[in-house]
């Protein structure tokens, strides 16, 4: 991420954005890149669920969702990784692209199924599963569901907002109050937006409570009857409802530079200028 926002320039802080278990990099970009980030909005977002954090409850509400073959997938990934690109290239990369429940072996809400037998849905789906497997690589799609069950390198709890504690001792207390420093805190300092589908059976209400138990900072938005895709494919309003919420009222277009008008301008005098030296060339000719 900090590769590719420093190529394109970006000096500003940045946010970003996780859905589903893509949500797994913005967590990390939570712990890692803090000071560049302005916040983070994730939807229906994933967590390992095999995390030691995780209590009796929440693991349960999660896995209990879940159809068989997609725990056995899970414990592949933990446990026999290497067998996952057969898993793939019968799904995948087979080339046979049945309706996305079937084929990443989910369990749907009523929604989530209207949905996905919606024919624009199911032709956005061909042609984003298309260009996703265009290089017929296996081994990206093992790594991510490796990733997905195995230790991040740090927790969520590190990401809780919390008071940076001082050392022991008088003299550490003497430091304190003669350098006048103001309260430091660990944590990521943004705000974190997360959607949650109560109906989502992808990512079950259940990681969110869990998430929300840990980071307690969090603005979580519950949303009523709505599943894992509806809230987020060919939902222009609710768009709208996310933009708002992150960052206010829309106040309408933004102006327009007039320099580059004239600019702009200027440079389709000289094309004009230049179709017309060309004709003159062709009738001189």
């Amino acid at each position: 991420m900090l590769i590719l926002a420093n190529a394109l320039g970006v000096s500003d802080k940045f946010w970003v954005v996780g859905y589903s278990t893509g949500s797994v990099h913005a967590w990390a970009a939570l712990r890692y890149i803090p000071d560049r980030l302005a916040g983070a909005a994730m939807f229906a977002p994933m967590v390992n669920p095999y995390d030691s954090l995780m209590n009796r409850g929440e693991r349960y509400g999660t896995w209990e969702k879940w159809t068989r073959k997609r725990k056995f997938m899970y414990f592949l990934a933990r446990r026999f990784p290497k067998f996952l690109s057969y898993f793939y290239r019968q799904s995948f990369l087979s080339g046979k692209h049945g309706q996305i429940d079937q084929w990443l072996a989910l369990t749907l809400g009523r929604r989530d199924r209207a949905l996905i037998e919606d024919p624009i849905y199911e032709e956005f789906w061909q042609r984003d599963v298309e260009e996703s497997i265009r290089q017929g690589n296996a081994k990206p799609f093992v790594e991510e569901a490796v990733l997905q069950v195995s230790n991040w390198g740090f927790s969520l709890a590190d990401l809780k907002l919390q008071k940076k504690q001082r050392g022991k001792g008088i003299l550490n207390l003497i430091k304190f109050f003669l350098s006048g420093s103001e309260e430091e805190y660990t944590g990521f300092l943004g705000p974190i937006h997360i959607w949650q589908g109560m109906d989502d059976k992808v990512v079950p209400p259940s990681m969110t409570d869990f998430v929300h138990r840990v980071l307690p900072s969090a603005a979580v938005h519950k949303l009523p009857y709505e599943g894992h895709f509806t809230y987020l494919y060919f939902c222009d309003e609710c768009h709208r409802q996310i933009f708002t919420t992150l960052f206010g009222t829309p106040q309408g277009p933004l102006p327009v530079n007039n320099t580059i008008e004239v600019e702009q301008t200027s440079l389709d005098d000289m094309q004009v200028q230049e179709d017309a030296s060309t004709q003159d060339d062709f009738k001189t000719d």
